[in-house]
């Protein structure tokens, strides 16, 4: 009676019972005796509960093998006993079923591998090809010292052929490395050496970017057109009055930044908006460095000093205007030869001339109208009148640049601009430091054919000194001057 309530219990009425056998050797279930196959036990089919809604698909049904193994274990609990198994059949059961129930478990996905350093590293550049023509006043007496296209026997040029290698190798530091592959050595007649610009380091201190110190040879925070980039400057060069502090802008040394995250951001904003920024110098910098100039030895056993401060106020309208002051600080060691078959002596002490300046800048981003002005004053070494003596001497000048912004054109961009510039006092990096009086005006037009492209044409009255040889004579001359620039 009690097998019969049993009976009835596991096996109601109407159900469909289904004996099933496991092969001991492949693991496989079948419903018929056979070779190698022992017998898992009997099953009896289960209805289903109706399924309630399409949108929530039932979890256990998705799953159909796993709950095949369960379902097995469980019959085979509840007919172990009726079926009479052995312990080691239930045992080669037990394992099947793991081996099922494993098969079926979702594989952990791969953890993602971390970069190297080198795959964090990029590579851009820019190249301009350069041509000029005097077409009026003193053609043979013209020398103009940052571009040797300009002169009685310039022709065509390759003023610049970077490339720039970089990259951040973790979230505390980023480096820069930039050759100039046109450039000419001083003292040398053969151009296109390769030289180093920027070889530096920039060390974060946090997370958000906002102290950082850069080491290396980079560019010295003193006037806002050195710190531009020629490639995206709009004057074909920089004015001599800001540029004679700094040769080729760059030094060795080491540097202080600091900015909040939100100028961090209005500076990458000027620059991606196409509108002629200088880049992220921080809004103070603080810096020490050797003083002589880039790829040049050390003349003396002290540092220069230099400091600046900036601000890129935005008005509601969007505009920007960007203003600051900087100064510098210490000694130099002009280098010195014949001038006239005499070779001037220094009134100075062995570890050279005071080297003092201070600037000021205003940048109002062309929005379409820009206005760009600089000024600095200070103290230098200076060939004197009679070019028997170099003495300390006073020095100022500086620059004004107005543009204008013609964008949605069919062919590119316009920036019509005009620049005046001033400057009198010692050209420090000459030989001999000889007095530099200029007083240029420009007229020019740069044409943005599309990003990788660009065309200026500058029309260069000059009123300025010979300072690359003696005697150092002014020169006037009309200069007509095109460039063609490849970015990549």
């Amino acid at each position: 009676m009690g097998l019969i309530l049993v009976t009835s219990h596991f096996f109601p009425a109407g159900a469909q019972e289904l004996i099933l056998y496991v092969d001991t050797v492949t693991k496989q279930v079948y419903t018929e005796p056979g070779k190698n196959r022992i017998k898992l036990g009997t099953f009896q089919q289960v209805k289903e509960p109706p399924v309630q809604s399409q949108s929530k698909p039932d979890t256990e049904s998705s799953q159909p093998v796993s709950n095949t193994t369960t379902g097995l274990a469980q019959g085979e609990a509840k007919f172990q006993e009726n079926s009479g198994q052995s312990g080691a059949e239930s045992d080669t059961r037990r394992k099947s079923e793991e081996i099922a129930a494993h098969s079926n478990e979702p594989s952990a996905e791969k953890p993602k591998e971390e970069k190297k350093w080198y795959d964090r590293i990029g590579i851009r550049g820019y190249t301009q090809f350069r041509y000029s023509s005097t077409v009026s006043g003193d053609k043979d007496a013209v020398s103009y010292w940052p571009d040797k296209s300009v002169g009685e026997d310039g022709s065509f040029l390759i003023r610049r052929a970077r490339l720039v290698i970089f990259g951040d190798i973790n979230d505390h530091l980023s480096l820069y490395i930039q050759p100039d592959f046109a450039s000419t050595p001083s003292g040398s007649s053969t151009g296109h050496f390769a030289q180093l610009r920027d070889a530096y380091a920039d060390i974060y201190f946090d997370k958000n970017k906002e102290f950082r110190v850069r080491v290396g040879q980079s560019k010295i925070p003193y006037s806002f057109e050195n710190l531009q980039s020629s490639q995206n400057r709009l004057a074909l060069d920089r004015n001599d009055a800001m540029n004679s502090c700094c040769r080729d802008e760059r030094d060795i040394g080491a540097f202080f930044y600091w900015a909040p995250a939100h100028i961090r951001d209005r500076f990458k904003e000027v620059m991606a908006k196409n509108l002629k920024g200088s880049g992220d110098y921080g809004m103070f910098a603080l810096g020490i460095y050797n003083g002589q100039g880039a790829n040049r030895l050390e003349g003396n056993n002290g540092v220069h000093m230099v400091t600046r401060f900036t601000y890129p106020h935005q008005f509601s309208n969007g505009q920007i205007l960007e203003a600051g002051i900087q100064a510098l600080r210490g000694r130099f060691v002009p280098s010195t030869g014949p001038a006239g078959g005499f070779t001037p002596v220094m009134d100075a002490p062995e570890k050279g001339f005071k080297d003092e300046r201070v600037g000021v800048h205003a940048v109002l981003y062309p929005q379409p109208f820009g206005l760009q002005a600089e000024w600095n004053w200070g103290r230098g070494p200076q060939l004197n009148d009679g070019q028997t003596m170099l003495t300390e001497s006073s020095l100022n000048g500086g620059y004004v640049l107005a543009t204008y912004k013609i964008d949605g054109l069919r062919w590119g961009t316009l920036f019509p601009f005009v620049k005046w510039q001033h400057f009198k006092g010692g050209q420090k990096f000459e030989r001999n430091a000889p007095r530099n009086h200029v007083n240029d005006l420009e007229f020019g037009l740069e044409w943005q054919v599309m990003k990788e492209i660009e065309l200026t044409a500058v029309y260069h009255m000059m009123n300025r000194t010979n300072v690359a040889s003696a005697p150092y004579e002014r020169y006037k001359a009309d200069v007509l001057r095109f460039q063609l620039q490849w970015n990549y």
